[in-house]
This record gives structure tokens, sequence and C-alpha cells, in this order.
């Protein structure tokens, strides 16, 4: 009997059941064909070609279960890296993931018996981190990347400059304030006395409105208060009178300002990070695995993840792809052109490119944004601006 036509209802209902998943008990991993029924699978194990992979897997059958073991690990290690990264996932979510794919090593030819004795081994080996629920076995992937173990480790060093700065700054303003206490004159309580006359001549009169009689008398004009009387409210004015006492003080106090804002404008000047990326500026694909299509083209960062990651988009082709920093570079306009600086002191400032010094590779800005609006400055390098989109 012939074979049907190509576009033969039976041939294109062939081919509809030939294109997705088929039974595994009709699969044969030595040859990797999958068979529709079960004269089909007859018909092959009786096949020549099967009989020499048979032969073959007959001599070392421990060296083809280590192969399609290790194949399958490898594959399974990899779709959890890649579709759940480090997150905490059921086992079985991944291994239906994974079998979905019409070529994958199929469990039945390897080492393991089921899959939670493949969760077991993946734990004891370090792989994952397993843990059983009434649910079922959840698995978490442990990433051993060197580029993700560096970022991690810079990440903990930042923290940590980040504390031993806020804890230098403490310390420092702590210190101040000792100083200033320990320099500070204890204050005198004032001593109230009973107030005397030393004469029965002297007689107090009190001047209301500038009026030129008193109820007590004729009054003299040259004092209203007698001269023990002045003593007494000159020295309790003297000693209610803080001016003398506080002017140390506040000299003090600010000076210790004065040197706490200088600490904090090095401390400003000083600070770098280590991630430059924002979103809406222009930047240049440097990394050649992408090929010739994006190497040395230009992009325009739309997303910004998890501060080292960017999702651009090309200028050229409107492709969007995920790229690292170290992939990218910053693009220098022509002077008189809008940028932004992205590092530094002037970190997030708009401004204007002035003009490019190629000897030192920096150029001079005009702060076009902030509480320094209209500032030049000069010695800005490359790396730390970029053209805004």
């Amino acid at each position: 009997m012939g074979k049907a036509d190509f576009l033969s209802p039976k041939a294109i209902g062939n081919r509809i059941k030939a294109k997705g998943l088929q039974k595994l008990r009709w699969y044969c991993q030595m040859c990797q064909k999958q068979c529709r029924d079960e004269n089909g699978f007859k018909c092959h194990c009786m096949s020549e070609s099967h009989q020499r992979q048979l032969l073959l897997a007959s001599e070392d059958p421990n060296q083809f279960m280590s192969y399609f073991s290790e194949e399958f690990k490898s594959d399974f290690l990899e779709l959890l890296r890649r579709r759940f990264g480090t997150k905490r996932v059921h086992n079985n979510i991944v291994y239906n993931e994974y079998i979905s794919h019409r070529e994958h090593v199929h469990m039945n030819s390897t080492q393991w018996e089921t899959l939670t004795d493949f969760t077991k081994w993946l734990g004891r080996e370090g792989f994952c981190k397993v843990d059983e629920t009434p649910k079922g076995w959840y698995i978490q992937y442990i990433d051993r990347d060197p580029e993700t173990i560096r970022r991690q480790e810079e990440l903990e060093k930042k923290k940590k400059q980040d504390l031993d700065d806020e804890e230098r700054s403490a310390k420092f303003i702590e210190e101040q304030v000792r100083r200033g206490r320990e320099g500070k004159e204890p204050e005198e309580e004032p001593v109230f006395t009973e107030l005397k006359r030393e004469s029965e001549e002297e007689k107090v009169a009190f001047n209301l409105g500038g009026s030129s009689s008193s109820s007590l008398g004729p009054s003299k004009p040259s004092s209203s208060l007698g001269p023990s009387a002045l003593k007494a409210a000159a020295a309790s004015v003297k000693r209610k009178d803080p001016s003398h006492s506080s002017d140390s003080k506040d000299k003090k106090k600010k000076s210790a300002l004065d040197e706490i804002m200088e600490m904090e404008e090095q401390k400003k000047k000083s600070v770098r990070s280590d991630n430059w990326l924002r979103p809406d500026i222009v930047v240049k694909v440097i990394t050649k695995r992408l090929g010739d299509k994006y190497h040395k083209k230009k992009a325009v960062i739309r997303e910004v993840q998890n501060k080292y990651t960017a999702v651009v988009k090309m200028v050229d082709s409107g492709d969007k792809l995920k790229l690292d920093q170290s992939h990218v570079e910053t693009i220098i306009p022509a002077p008189g052109k809008r940028v932004i600086i992205l590092n530094g002191q002037y970190r997030d400032a708009e401004a204007i490119l002035e003009g490019i010094n190629e000897k030192k590779f920096s150029g001079t800005l005009l702060l076009d944004s902030g509480p320094m609006k209209g500032k030049r400055v000069e010695g800005i390098p490359y790396e730390d601006f970029s053209k805004m989109a």
C-alpha cells in the first residue's frame, strides 16, 4: 500500500499525532524514537538498527546509564536556573515543564526511579535546597556562578562600608557633644539676699510716667534706688545674663557643626557607586556574544533590574534585549547636547555638555537641574555621564 498524500486527511492526522507528546511505554531511549502505538513499537524493537543499539548498550550498560543520568540532571538544573532562579518551587512543576520538551531524556533511562529519589539526590549533592511538606517536595536552586558570587560579595562589602560610615559619623557627633559638654562652664546658681538699707535717710521712689510728685515725699533726682540695691541688682543681672558664658559654647557648637558639614561634604565627594545604570539613557552594546547584529550598536535603556541588569531597546532594529552592566558603555554626544550624570557627587543631575578633554578622557558640564543649577563642573570622566534619550 502506497504512502498517503502529503495533504491527505490521513497524512495531516499523522503529523498532528506525531507533533505532541506520546506514551512513555512506546518510547525507545537508546534509539531516541517515539512510536504512536504498540504495533509500531513492536516493529521498531524487531528492526536491525534497534538490535545494533542494544548490542552496544550490552557491552557497557553503566556508561549509557551514566550518560543519560548526566543529561537529565544538567537539563533539569538548567531549566530550574533559567525559569525559576533561586525561588522555592514544587519539584513536580519543574518536572512537568521539563518533560513538555519532546526531545528530553526520560527518567526511566536514568539511575533514579522516581522524582522523589532525584529530588533527595539533588539535596544530598548540594545542588538545591530541598524540604518536604504535606503538599510534596519543594526545591530551591543554589546559584554558585562565580559572577553571581562576586556581585553578592560586592553588595555585602558596600553595605558594610555604608554601615561603617554611619557608625563613624555617629561616633564623631558623640565626640563633639562630649567635648562641648566638657568645655562648658557650670552655671552658678543665683543667691537671693534680703534688701537692706544702709541708712534711714535713703528712700526708694518710683517715678511713674515722669510725674514729679511722690506719695512718699520729695525724691532725689540723682537716683531712684540706693547704692546697695543697685549693686545687688547689677550682680543679679550679671548672673542671669548667659551671654558671657554662652559665647564660647556657641563658638564650639558652630565649629563642631562646621566640621560635621565638611565631613559630610567629603563623604559625598568620595563615595562612588559601582552601578550606574538608569532608564532613559542612550548606551552602546560592547559585548560580542550577541553577534555583529548588535555589536557597537546604540540602544536605549527602558528598565533597570537588580541595579546591574538593564532591558534595552535597540535604536536601529527595535529589538529588546536584557543585558548586564558590563555589556554596555556610555554614549558621549556632541557639545551642546543634554546629558545626565550617572555617578559621583552630582549623580542624577541633568547637564549640558560644553566641551571634551580628549587627553584626560573627561568632559566639562554645565548643571541644568537641582540646587546647583548653572554651576560649571570640569573633569567629569566619560563613564560618569551619558546622552539622554
